[in-house]
């Protein structure tokens, strides 16, 4: 009798647990039709028609859940894996591919212990137009600040709570004496509050095998968006500093656009973005515009759809030029 006592008291107290803690399976499934066209510059151009996943979001599942331990105190964790949704493979070869951590919440802020985004990839993209999409958004093809390591193993990540509008993250990733690995060393600093936001992001990597990859690389990102209602400019300003390691060669880059609301439903985007490399015998150029829009069916549902057109300079050759028209749609669960 007594122990069975004791095992209902024990079922009783993993029930009040229970009833605290809170887990979620999530997702996003995006794909998009669409037409790649590429000329080399040389006189050979093809044209690809293809079924993607990704026109905007990476596709992905996740698991994620939190534990209220008293006191404004939560223990959190998540894991999420990317995924091609044309053809159902899982992406880069691992469990989760996207982030995997543990880690604690309150009034202090948030602390995640594990494989998660630098501090640098939290304001990445935050100030690019088109949606910041991976396929159509002129940043996201030519930038070489968009070439960091976004979600490095064996980090350890803190950001600060919101204070005023202001905002702050830091986070360090070890490199544990791993031949070609690199100790990533991010932070950021944000501002949001009416209608402009500020957004400055560092990141730099520190390779072990410093024979073969004799720099660090350094990389920059400053991003700012003001809201006029009827439209949304954003900007964002890029460096990269020892490009592919390599000493003195850098890039400037920078990226123009605007949101426009057309209706509640409606938004239309476009954007300029252009790269320049210094350091180098030749120094070649990129550039490119697009232009996107997005239209809402529900708050888990979008169609959208865009162009875009890119151009890089060549040495002892035309420009290569590459272009895509792509039409897709987003869901969230």
């Amino acid at each position: 009798m007594k122990k069975s006592l004791v095992a209902l008291a024990v079922l009783a107290a993993s029930g009040a647990s229970f009833a605290q803690s809170t887990v979620t399976l999530y997702g996003l499934a995006d794909v998009f039709l669409g037409s790649v066209k590429a000329d080399n510059g040389a006189g050979i151009s093809t044209t690809t028609s293809l079924l993607n996943s990704g026109g905007v979001n990476t596709s992905r599942w996740g698991v994620k859940g939190s534990e209220d331990l008293g006191g404004g105190l939560k223990a959190n964790f998540l894991l999420e894996q990317g995924f091609n949704l044309d053809t159902g493979a899982a992406t880069a070869g691992q469990a989760f591919s996207r982030q995997s951590y543990v880690g604690f919440s309150g009034g202090f802020g948030e602390v995640k212990l594990g494989k998660v985004w630098t501090a640098y990839d939290d304001v990445s993209g935050a100030s690019d137009a088109i949606f910041d999409a991976g396929a159509l958004a002129p940043m996201n093809l030519i930038f070489k600040s968009t070439g960091y390591q976004a979600n490095p193993g064996n980090t350890v990540y803190y950001a600060t709570p919101a204070m005023g509008g202001f905002g702050a993250a830091v986070s360090y990733s070890l490199d544990e004496k791993v031949a070609g690995a690199a100790a990533v060393t991010s932070f950021n600093v944000t501002y949001g509050a009416g209608p402009v936001a500020v957004q400055l992001g560092y990141q730099s990597e520190d390779i072990t095998n410093t024979a073969l990859l004799p720099e660090d690389q350094k990389f920059t990102r400053l991003g700012a968006t003001y809201d006029f209602g009827v439209a949304t400019a954003k900007l964002t300003y890029g460096k990269v500093n020892n490009l592919g390691n390599a000493t003195g060669v850098d890039t400037t880059e920078y990226q123009i656009g605007a949101d426009f609301p057309v209706s509640a439903a409606l938004t239309l985007s476009a954007s300029y973005a252009k790269s320049d490399e210094s350091g180098l015998a030749f120094n070649p150029s990129r550039k490119g515009y697009g232009i996107a829009g997005a239209y809402t069916l529900s708050k888990r549902t979008f169609l959208y759809g865009g162009y875009t057109y890119v151009t890089t300079t060549q040495a002892g050759a035309g420009d290569a030029t590459g272009s895509a028209l792509a039409v897709g749609v987003q869901h969230k669960f």
